[in-house]
Formats: C-alpha cells, structure tokens, sequence
C-alpha cells in the first residue's frame, strides 16, 4: 500500500488555522452559555466536548506529524491547552462527564491486545517474554522502591512516618511503577502498522503485564499492610480471594471469547454495537462481579484470534471504531492531567521518571541478552515500556481507599509521575519502531523476521 501525498505549506497553514478557530470558538460557546444548569445542557456540552475533542484532536495529531511525533502526542496536548487547567475550554464537570469513554476504550484496547496475541508469536518469543518479565519486573521492584526511599525528603507525605512506614510506602510505590500503558501502546500500533520482533514483543509483554501486576499488587499489600497499620495482621485470605478473582475472569473471558466467534461467524452484522455493548454494559456487569474486566476482554480476543477464523474479522472492526474511541479517549487524559499539581510535585515526578525509564533501558539490555534476542530487541525493547495510564492511576485510587492517611497525596503523586510518562512513552515507542524499521509493515503484509 502506498504512503498518503506529503501535504503542503498551504495545507498546514489552513489545519492551523483551522485549530486556532476551533478553540476560539469552543472559547466563545464557553463563555457565551456559562455554567451548565439543568441535564440537557449539561448533555450539551458533553456532547460538544466530544466532537471538540474529534476535530482538535485530529488537527493537532496532523500538525504534529511534521516533527514526525505520533498521533497520540496530539490528541494528548488538545486535551491538555482545552482542559480546565490551561484554557478551560471544557471544564471539569465535562472531563468527568466523559469517564465513560474510559472504559469503553480500555474495554477496546484489550480486547484488541488479546487479539494481537497470536500464539505462534507468543511462542516464538516466549524466552524473550519470560525474561523480560522477571528481569524488567524484578529490578523495578528493587531500583524505584530504593530510589523512593532514599529520596523521601522529596515527598511531603512521607515526612513523619516511621522507617518501616516509609519503606512499605516505597514498595507500594514500586507496584505502581510496574504498570505499563497497553493504549499506548495499541494507539501507536493502530497508526504505525508495525510488524517484527519489537512489535510482538511490547504486545505481549504489555498486554500480560497487567495479570502481573494483579499479583504483584495484593501480594505487596497483603504483606506491607502490618507496617502502615499496627493493629493489622499478615493474612492469606486475600491469596484465595486473588485466585478466585484471576481465575474467574479467565473463564468468563473464555465464554465470551467463544460468544464473540459464534456471533462474528454466524451473523457478522452490526459489529459496532456489539463492541459499544461490550465496553459499556459489560464491563459494568463484570466489575459488578468483582472480576478483572480487563483480563476477561483481554482472554477473549486471545480466544477469537487463536482458537477461531474470526480474529481478523474482529481486530478490523476494532481498528474502525478505535479510531473515533482513541481520539476522545486521549484528549479526555491529556484534559485530567493537573498541571498545577504537577508544578509542585516536579522534583519527585521528575526523579522517579527518569529511574523508572532508567530501570526499564538496563532491564531490558540485560534480559535480550539473557534471552539471546536479535537487535531490534536489544537496542530497542524498553521503548514501549514507559508509558503509563489508566492501571497505575487505579491503582493509586484503590491507595486512596486503602490508606487514607496518605493515599491522597500518594494519588497526586502518580498522577504527576504518569503525566510524565504519558507525555514522553508514546514518542519514545514511535521512534524505536521507526529506528528499527518494523513501521509500517503490517500494512504491506510483511511478517516479522
């Protein structure tokens, strides 16, 4: 398949322009209808927001393309300059308002990762895989909980607590810098077209990455908990309840999974509302349940792909109503990052982003070598390894209940660490797979090597 026409200076100029009306004029709407009052014209604006987002989102990603940084990076920075911290062109109700979208999104994203994860790749990189989960997972948990520990004079919260405190505060924190971005990830993936040994790489080992970090999670919890809080005992009641959860949601994502092929073989209509089924009721459903929904979408696009005809079916459908999702998916994050918060937080944010990034580059340079992986890997498999989103701001929701003497100010920490790494993953993830030369050859049919 041939590359687009290059546009030209006239036709920059005009999305420019374009750009700047589009806000001047979300501006005026702002200021001319003021505060929202009554449903409907709180529906309206949600509404307007959406198609906003779309077009600005869109425009900027175009522009963004002379500097040859990906699409994501736009719709990042339109969310941000329209949000309630720059221009406040869609306040903070409306930003909340879109959360929905959040979870259709996600539901999206991994139903697709599942689906990117053919067995034959799994399997051909399974060393690398496996060595890079152990290496990658088990240095982070060693280099940032330190780095938190030594540098706690830079986090306000931590002034006062005991030693022990600090240092399950820093494990707690090590957990959450394990987290890895699959919409990220699958964004950058939706416009790069990539295939080759990085590719299947960072699909699988993002996409698996969050059954890790489940474990991870109640695993530290369980055994920092006594540290936080005296009057609480080691317990393994949350290992029975971690077993029943993890192996629950791969059965229902199996059943559905099997759904998916019956419904894509059989009648193969209306595919779209399917998927807005699945990602906004589903999900609804299976949270209800208290299972992981994103393991469960996850096993079933795995299910389709590898156990069925379907998958290419499906990952097509996917790709078409992504394209719309990924654009008010982003713009809504890049509109949730509370830059204030990240102007006091910076030191810290900035320290803990550059160990983590650190972290992942010596990782993954020591587990190609333990694997034997070709250069593409070695040079360049920690790129998609940086971003994050939505699991580690969950998990500093979930910190925020937990412990809610300094969950709080643990959440405004992630949230200023993950802007960072938001902002910078995805350019770094564009660039490796253009460095490596895998860009752009899924869409000419060429396998990897």
């Amino acid at each position: 398949m041939s590359a687009p026409p290059a546009k030209g200076p006239v036709t920059r100029l005009l999305e420019l322009a374009s750009l700047v009306g589009l806000f001047g004029l979300m501006l005026g709407v702002d200021r001319l209808v003021g505060p929202a009052g009554g449903p409907w014209q709180r529906t309206g604006r949600d509404l307007a927001a959406i198609g906003f987002f779309l077009l600005a989102g869109t425009l900027a990603s175009s522009l963004l393309e002379v500097l040859r940084l990906p699409h994501l990076t736009g719709f990042l920075l339109a969310g941000i300059v329209a949000g309630p911290y720059v221009l406040h062109a869609v306040d903070h109700e409306t930003v909340a308002d879109l959360a929905i979208v959040n979870s259709l999104a996600l539901s999206l994203i991994a139903l697709a990762g599942g689906a990117e994860l053919r067995m034959e790749a799994v399997r051909r990189g399974f060393r690398s895989l496996l060595a890079a989960t152990v290496v990658q997972n088990g240095l982070a948990l060693v280099v940032i909980p330190a780095t938190f520990f030594l540098a706690r004079d830079l986090v306000p919260f931590t002034q006062g607590m005991s030693l022990p405190a600090v240092f399950a505060v820093a494990m707690l924190w090590g957990v959450v810098s394990i987290t890895r971005s699959p919409s990220a990830v699958m964004g950058i993936l939706s416009q790069t077209r990539p295939a080759g040994r990085l590719t299947d790489f960072t699909v699988g080992f993002v996409m698996t990455s969050d059954v890790v970090v489940v474990v991870l999670l109640a695993l530290v919890m369980t055994a920092v908990r006594p540290l936080l809080d005296p009057g609480a005992t080691l317990s393994l009641a949350a290992f029975a309840e971690l077993g029943h959860e993890l192996l629950g949601s791969v059965a229902i994502g199996t059943t559905l999974g099997l759904l998916l092929v019956a419904y894509l073989r059989f009648v193969g209509r209306q595919i779209l509302l399917v998927l807005l089924l699945l990602g906004l009721v589903v999900v609804e459903v299976i949270t209800y349940l208290r299972f992981e929904w994103l393991l469960t979408f996850l096993t079933a696009g795995f299910v389709v792909q590898n156990f069925s005809r379907q998958g290419e079916k499906l990952l097509h459908a996917i790709e078409h109503t992504g394209e719309v999702v990924y654009v008010i998916f982003f713009a809504t994050a890049g509109a949730h990052l509370d830059l204030p918060l990240l102007g006091k937080l910076w030191p810290a944010a900035l320290l803990f982003f550059g160990v983590r990034a650190a972290t992942a580059v010596a990782g993954a340079r020591l587990s190609a070598r333990l694997a034997g992986d070709p250069p593409a890997l070695r040079n360049w498999g920690w790129a998609g390894l940086v971003s994050q989103a939505g699991l580690a701001l969950g998990i500093a929701a979930r910190m925020q209940g937990q412990f809610p003497t300094f969950g709080a100010q643990f959440g405004a920490l992630a949230v200023a660490a993950v802007a960072l790494n938001e902002l910078f993953g995805p350019v770094l993830l564009k660039f490796a797979l253009d460095r490596s030369g895998e860009s752009g050859r899924g869409a000419t049919g060429e396998g990897a090597t």
